[in-house]
Protein backbone atom coordinates (compact mmCIF):
# COMPACT_ATOMS: atom_id res chain seq x y z
CA UNK A 1 0.00 0.00 0.00
CA UNK A 2 1.58 3.19 -0.99
CA UNK A 3 1.77 5.93 1.87
CA UNK A 4 3.60 8.34 0.10
CA UNK A 5 3.70 11.33 1.19
CA UNK A 6 1.92 14.50 -0.50
CA UNK A 7 2.24 18.60 0.13
CA UNK A 8 -1.70 20.29 0.06
CA UNK A 9 -1.79 24.00 -0.23
CA UNK A 10 -5.42 24.37 1.39
CA UNK A 11 -7.00 27.91 1.54
CA UNK A 12 -9.51 27.97 4.72
CA UNK A 13 -12.01 30.45 5.52
CA UNK A 14 -11.28 31.88 8.61
CA UNK A 15 -13.78 34.14 10.75
CA UNK A 16 -14.05 34.39 14.49
CA UNK A 17 -18.28 34.99 14.62
CA UNK A 18 -20.98 36.04 12.51
CA UNK A 19 -20.49 40.12 12.89
CA UNK A 20 -16.96 39.45 12.67
CA UNK A 21 -14.95 40.52 8.69
CA UNK A 22 -13.80 36.82 7.51
CA UNK A 23 -11.08 35.73 5.05
CA UNK A 24 -8.95 33.05 3.23
CA UNK A 25 -5.91 32.07 4.51
CA UNK A 26 -2.95 29.87 3.52
CA UNK A 27 -2.07 27.01 4.93
CA UNK A 28 0.43 24.28 3.67
CA UNK A 29 0.09 20.29 4.90
CA UNK A 30 3.45 18.71 3.82
CA UNK A 31 2.57 15.11 5.43
CA UNK A 32 -0.57 14.48 3.54
CA UNK A 33 -1.12 11.08 2.33
CA UNK A 34 -3.74 9.62 -0.13
CA UNK A 35 -5.44 7.36 2.57
CA UNK A 36 -6.63 9.93 4.89
CA UNK A 37 -10.10 11.38 4.41
CA UNK A 38 -10.02 15.21 3.93
CA UNK A 39 -11.49 15.64 7.74
CA UNK A 40 -8.51 13.93 8.72
CA UNK A 41 -6.32 16.15 6.96
CA UNK A 42 -8.11 19.21 8.70
CA UNK A 43 -7.26 17.16 11.94
CA UNK A 44 -3.43 16.92 11.04
CA UNK A 45 -3.52 20.73 10.39
CA UNK A 46 -5.54 21.42 13.23
CA UNK A 47 -2.89 19.46 15.64
CA UNK A 48 -0.35 21.31 13.76
CA UNK A 49 -1.91 24.83 14.20
CA UNK A 50 -2.47 24.37 18.45
CA UNK A 51 1.55 23.10 18.59
CA UNK A 52 2.70 26.87 17.06
CA UNK A 53 -0.35 28.05 19.73
CA UNK A 54 -2.39 29.22 17.07
CA UNK A 55 -6.26 28.92 16.99
CA UNK A 56 -7.42 25.47 15.29
CA UNK A 57 -10.21 25.58 12.30
CA UNK A 58 -13.43 25.18 13.41
CA UNK A 59 -15.55 22.79 11.63
CA UNK A 60 -18.50 20.34 12.05
CA UNK A 61 -18.06 16.74 12.49
CA UNK A 62 -19.49 13.66 13.92
CA UNK A 63 -20.17 10.29 12.84
CA UNK A 64 -17.30 10.30 9.73
CA UNK A 65 -18.90 7.49 7.82
CA UNK A 66 -21.06 9.85 5.91
CA UNK A 67 -24.52 9.01 7.79
CA UNK A 68 -24.79 11.96 10.00
CA UNK A 69 -24.33 15.03 7.61
CA UNK A 70 -22.26 17.32 10.00
CA UNK A 71 -19.69 17.39 7.71
CA UNK A 72 -20.49 20.20 5.81
CA UNK A 73 -17.88 22.79 3.51
CA UNK A 74 -17.50 23.62 0.09
CA UNK A 75 -14.58 22.24 -1.45
CA UNK A 76 -13.28 24.06 -4.16
CA UNK A 77 -16.52 25.16 -5.00
CA UNK A 78 -18.01 22.17 -4.76
CA UNK A 79 -20.54 20.88 -1.94
CA UNK A 80 -18.44 18.20 0.03
CA UNK A 81 -15.74 18.44 -2.55
CA UNK A 82 -15.34 16.35 -6.36
CA UNK A 83 -16.36 12.90 -5.68
CA UNK A 84 -19.80 12.79 -6.54
CA UNK A 85 -22.32 10.94 -4.20
CA UNK A 86 -20.15 11.39 -1.09
CA UNK A 87 -19.80 13.20 1.76
CA UNK A 88 -16.43 15.48 3.17
CA UNK A 89 -16.04 12.36 5.69
CA UNK A 90 -15.59 10.26 2.74
CA UNK A 91 -13.87 12.23 0.71
CA UNK A 92 -10.21 10.68 0.26
CA UNK A 93 -7.00 13.10 -0.43
CA UNK A 94 -6.62 10.21 -3.40
CA UNK A 95 -8.67 12.93 -5.38
CA UNK A 96 -6.02 15.23 -5.19
CA UNK A 97 -2.35 15.23 -6.63
CA UNK A 98 0.43 16.23 -4.75
CA UNK A 99 1.21 19.87 -5.12
CA UNK A 100 -2.78 20.89 -5.24
CA UNK A 101 -4.15 23.80 -3.70
CA UNK A 102 -7.60 23.09 -1.91
CA UNK A 103 -10.23 25.82 -1.49
CA UNK A 104 -12.58 25.46 1.68
CA UNK A 105 -15.15 27.48 2.28
CA UNK A 106 -18.61 26.89 4.77
CA UNK A 107 -22.22 26.75 3.03
CA UNK A 108 -23.53 30.36 1.70
CA UNK A 109 -26.91 30.80 2.32
CA UNK A 110 -28.89 33.35 4.90
CA UNK A 111 -31.11 30.46 6.31
CA UNK A 112 -27.66 28.95 7.13
CA UNK A 113 -25.72 31.42 9.38
CA UNK A 114 -22.14 31.44 10.25
CA UNK A 115 -20.88 30.52 13.48
CA UNK A 116 -17.26 30.35 13.14
CA UNK A 117 -15.07 29.51 10.47
CA UNK A 118 -16.77 26.32 8.47
CA UNK A 119 -19.68 26.13 11.18
CA UNK A 120 -23.36 27.12 10.12
CA UNK A 121 -26.40 26.97 12.17
CA UNK A 122 -28.30 24.53 10.22
CA UNK A 123 -31.53 25.07 13.09
CA UNK A 124 -33.39 25.67 10.07
CA UNK A 125 -33.63 22.16 8.84
CA UNK A 126 -34.88 21.45 12.10
CA UNK A 127 -37.29 23.88 11.93
CA UNK A 128 -39.07 22.25 9.09
CA UNK A 129 -38.67 18.65 10.26
CA UNK A 130 -40.91 20.18 13.96
CA UNK A 131 -43.38 21.43 11.78
CA UNK A 132 -44.10 17.83 10.80
CA UNK A 133 -41.66 15.41 9.57
CA UNK A 134 -43.23 12.75 11.87
CA UNK A 135 -45.87 10.35 12.38
CA UNK A 136 -48.17 11.61 14.94
CA UNK A 137 -51.24 9.26 15.07
CA UNK A 138 -51.58 6.51 17.10
CA UNK A 139 -50.60 3.83 15.13
CA UNK A 140 -50.60 1.18 18.26
CA UNK A 141 -48.38 -1.25 19.37
CA UNK A 142 -45.27 -2.64 17.86
CA UNK A 143 -46.71 -5.20 14.82
CA UNK A 144 -44.56 -7.53 12.45
CA UNK A 145 -42.84 -5.59 10.10
CA UNK A 146 -45.05 -7.25 7.03
CA UNK A 147 -48.23 -6.60 8.76
CA UNK A 148 -48.85 -3.89 6.54
CA UNK A 149 -48.72 -4.98 2.84
CA UNK A 150 -46.31 -1.79 0.82
CA UNK A 151 -45.41 -2.71 -2.90
CA UNK A 152 -41.88 -3.20 -2.96
CA UNK A 153 -41.31 -0.35 -5.44
CA UNK A 154 -43.24 2.35 -3.10
CA UNK A 155 -40.82 0.94 -0.32
CA UNK A 156 -37.92 1.34 -2.00
CA UNK A 157 -38.63 4.85 -3.06
CA UNK A 158 -39.59 5.63 0.45
CA UNK A 159 -35.99 4.31 1.49
CA UNK A 160 -34.36 6.42 -1.35
CA UNK A 161 -35.85 9.37 0.12
CA UNK A 162 -35.38 8.83 3.78
CA UNK A 163 -31.81 8.05 3.21
CA UNK A 164 -31.70 12.08 3.37
CA UNK A 165 -28.78 13.06 6.46
CA UNK A 166 -29.73 16.75 6.19
CA UNK A 167 -26.31 18.17 5.77
CA UNK A 168 -27.22 21.37 3.60
CA UNK A 169 -25.22 20.59 0.44
CA UNK A 170 -28.33 21.12 -1.87
CA UNK A 171 -28.97 24.41 -0.44
CA UNK A 172 -25.32 25.30 -0.63
CA UNK A 173 -24.99 24.60 -4.29
CA UNK A 174 -28.01 25.93 -5.17
CA UNK A 175 -28.17 29.12 -7.12
CA UNK A 176 -31.37 30.38 -4.92
CA UNK A 177 -30.63 28.51 -1.58
CA UNK A 178 -33.68 26.34 -2.04
CA UNK A 179 -33.95 23.91 0.60
CA UNK A 180 -36.30 22.29 -1.87
CA UNK A 181 -34.96 18.60 -2.05
CA UNK A 182 -34.48 18.43 1.60
CA UNK A 183 -37.97 19.36 2.62
CA UNK A 184 -39.07 17.31 -0.90
CA UNK A 185 -37.14 14.05 0.44
CA UNK A 186 -38.39 14.16 4.27
CA UNK A 187 -42.05 14.43 3.08
CA UNK A 188 -41.67 12.16 -0.06
CA UNK A 189 -40.46 9.62 2.07
CA UNK A 190 -44.32 9.51 4.42
CA UNK A 191 -46.18 10.10 0.95
CA UNK A 192 -45.00 6.86 0.00
CA UNK A 193 -46.01 4.98 2.93
CA UNK A 194 -49.87 4.06 4.48
CA UNK A 195 -48.59 4.96 7.88
CA UNK A 196 -47.88 8.90 6.70
CA UNK A 197 -51.62 8.88 4.73
CA UNK A 198 -53.19 10.21 7.69
CA UNK A 199 -51.36 13.20 8.11
CA UNK A 200 -49.87 14.00 4.39
CA UNK A 201 -52.19 17.02 3.67
CA UNK A 202 -51.02 18.73 6.84
CA UNK A 203 -47.71 17.45 6.65
CA UNK A 204 -46.92 18.87 3.34
CA UNK A 205 -49.08 22.77 3.88
CA UNK A 206 -46.89 22.49 7.07
CA UNK A 207 -43.18 21.78 6.04
CA UNK A 208 -43.93 24.08 2.94
CA UNK A 209 -45.00 26.83 4.57
CA UNK A 210 -42.15 26.72 7.19
CA UNK A 211 -39.36 26.23 4.78
CA UNK A 212 -40.31 29.62 3.26
CA UNK A 213 -40.70 31.22 6.99
CA UNK A 214 -36.91 29.99 7.18
CA UNK A 215 -35.49 32.36 4.41
CA UNK A 216 -34.71 29.99 1.91
CA UNK A 217 -35.39 30.84 -1.50
CA UNK A 218 -37.71 28.93 -4.41
CA UNK A 219 -36.28 26.19 -6.67
CA UNK A 220 -36.26 26.74 -10.26
CA UNK A 221 -34.86 23.58 -11.77
CA UNK A 222 -31.14 23.96 -11.79
CA UNK A 223 -30.65 20.23 -10.58
CA UNK A 224 -27.42 21.25 -8.68
CA UNK A 225 -28.66 20.64 -5.70
CA UNK A 226 -29.36 16.59 -7.11
CA UNK A 227 -25.37 16.80 -8.24
CA UNK A 228 -23.99 17.75 -5.27
CA UNK A 229 -26.51 15.15 -2.60
CA UNK A 230 -24.10 13.18 -1.01
CA UNK A 231 -27.01 10.12 -1.17
CA UNK A 232 -27.68 11.15 -4.74
CA UNK A 233 -31.21 11.73 -4.01
CA UNK A 234 -33.42 12.54 -7.34
CA UNK A 235 -35.26 15.93 -7.65
CA UNK A 236 -37.92 14.11 -8.77
CA UNK A 237 -38.78 14.20 -5.13
CA UNK A 238 -39.64 18.15 -5.65
CA UNK A 239 -41.59 17.16 -8.05
CA UNK A 240 -44.08 14.85 -5.53
CA UNK A 241 -43.92 17.71 -3.14
CA UNK A 242 -45.53 20.49 -5.49
CA UNK A 243 -47.93 17.49 -6.47
CA UNK A 244 -48.76 16.74 -3.13
CA UNK A 245 -48.97 20.64 -1.90
CA UNK A 246 -51.42 21.36 -4.64
CA UNK A 247 -53.65 18.34 -3.57
CA UNK A 248 -53.25 19.51 0.09
CA UNK A 249 -54.37 23.29 -0.98
CA UNK A 250 -57.09 22.47 -2.86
Amino acid sequence: MSTEKMTIHLKVWRQKGPNEPGKLVDYTVNDANEHMSFLELLDWLNEALMKKGEEPIEFDHDCREGICGSCNMMINGMAHGPQRGTAACQLHMRQFKDGDTVVVEPWRATAFPLIKDLVVDRAAFDNIMAAGGYVSVNTGGYVDANAIPIPKDEAETAFDYAACIGCGACVAACPNSSASLFTAAKISQYAHLPQGHAERKKRVVAMVDQMEKEGFGDCSNHGECEAVCPKEISITAIAEMRREYIKAVL
